[in-house]
């Protein structure tokens, strides 16, 4: 964690947001590297969200940058900005929870792999994290 955000719990959800962020699309390409011959929807759908959670992070980047130049000092305008982009980022994670499960329910692939149905399974853990940390940071910024 950085210490640019002093006592700022807002500040710290982005950095949250980042970091958990790019764990997401590598997580992307662990579940493809698992399960070589996973379907081709799947794939599909994984790097999809890869390039999602890529993008989201670019966004969230470009906030702690901005704080930062702000030296912590910032408007409401840009703290509702930010929880706004907080709150998609959870969506999206929720978003990615569903196909994971989706993945664990419809994948031959998957079935038939032990190894990958742990991976996933963390992996889904791992993302329900984020989203509970981040909410619960939401939840402490609410006035």
């Amino acid at each position: 964690m950085r210490f640019y955000y002093g006592e700022k719990t807002v500040h710290r959800v982005l950095d949250e947001a980042e970091f958990w962020k790019r764990q997401e699309a590598e997580h992307t390409v662990v579940i493809r590297e698992v399960v070589p011959n996973l379907e081709s929807q799947f794939v599909s759908e994984l790097e999809e969200f890869q390039r999602r959670f890529e993008k989201t992070k670019g966004r969230v980047v470009r906030y702690i940058e901005t704080v930062i130049r702000s030296k912590g000092h910032i408007s409401p305008g840009l703290e509702q900005e930010i929880l706004k982009l907080i709150e998609f980022a959870i969506r999206e994670s929720q978003q990615f929870i569903m196909l994971l499960n989706r993945i664990l329910a419809e994948s031959n692939a998957v079935r038939s792999n032990l190894t990958a149905q742990v991976v996933i399974n963390h992996i889904r853990r791992e993302s329900e994290y984020f989203i509970g940390i981040a909410q619960t940071i939401l939840h402490g910024t609410v006035r």
